[in-house]
């Protein structure tokens, strides 16, 4: 675990400080007016001045960076910036660099996961790297609640089952969090193969995806066998329910479903030629579905 502020630290601060002590000698100022400025002692100063420290070559070379030690080197020696407002110039410069700048390049290289996640800002509260995390740790939360959830080996469909949940703001299912390789029932224990990924569900996730483009606000969809006394005790629960086309594409199916009941937080197909009948059941998040079908199981 690196954090970007062991590379602020590490390799930033003696890069950045190096550079400005140079700048201000090079104007005139002494070790020890340096020294003050800098707000560290002659002896570093010293060491910064004549080679002593290793240099990041990338952050030496960033214009960034550059420009922002000649702005400090002229403020701090004619006396147009205090040393409080150089330190302000410098953590907005810090922060710049690692929104997307090279300390978010040199992070993502000390931590490649975090290509993966499109890695722009870390310390954003609303990042869509943080909101992945935050679905994913939901889906295992739900996914919890499927495996301690007696009975729910016979509601998986042949086709498999899967818990899917989607981010905020929903393009594609890149933007859904599911099971890989889908639920199943081995020897009627329910057997989850993998820990949840983005982008792995192709069936779970379009019915998710096809819910919210006609309108729906959830944001978590699980695909189980459709039965119908299972409907029934969804329906006395107070879900509201509506049947699509299993024959239609699903896009179109679901849309025409929703314009009929734009309220309905159970979807389901009771079959065709070659196809399964399947309930998909949506709700608020992966936790609140894997609830919901707990409570109906220990019901019946």
């Amino acid at each position: 675990m690196k954090f970007i502020e062991e590379l602020v630290v590490e390799e930033f601060l003696p890069t950045f400080r190096s550079m400005l002590a140079e700048a201000l000698r090079e104007r005139g100022r002494t070790q020890n007016e340096v020294a003050e400025l800098l707000g560290i002692s002659q002896s570093a100063v010293s060491k910064y001045v004549h080679g002593e420290v290793e240099r990041n070559e990338r952050l030496l070379n960033e214009s960034q960076v550059q420009d922002l030690v000649e702005r400090l080197a002229d403020g701090l020696t004619d006396g147009e910036m205090t040393p409080v407002e150089a330190l302000v110039e410098t953590e907005v410069c810090i922060r710049q660099l690692e929104r997307g700048g090279t300390l978010a390049e040199l992070h993502t290289e000390a931590v490649p996961a975090l290509a993966a996640e499109g890695h722009v800002d870390i310390h954003d509260p609303d990042s869509r790297l943080r909101e992945a995390g935050q679905v994913r740790a939901s889906v295992r939360r739900g996914l919890r609640v499927i495996q301690n959830t007696e009975g729910f080996a016979r509601m998986i469909p042949a086709v498999g089952s899967n818990l899917a949940e989607s981010l905020s703001t929903t393009d594609t299912i890149e933007d859904v969090a599911a099971v890989p390789g889908r639920i199943i029932d081995v020897h009627g224990r329910v057997t989850i193969p993998g820990e949840p990924e983005f982008g792995v569900s192709q069936h779970v996730a379009t019915v998710l995806l096809a819910a919210r483009e006609n309108g729906s606000d959830h944001r978590a969809a699980l695909n189980v066998t459709y039965d119908e006394d299972l409907l029934a005790a969804l329906e006395s629960t107070g879900a509201v329910t509506a049947e699509f086309d299993a024959e239609e594409p699903v896009e179109t199916a679901i849309a025409a479903a929703l314009a009929e009941t734009p309220d309905a937080d159970v979807l389901y197909q009771a079959g065709g030629f070659g196809i399964e009948p399947i309930l998909y059941l949506l709700g608020a998040d992966a936790p609140t579905i894997a609830t919901t079908v707990r409570e109906v199981l220990s019901d019946q």
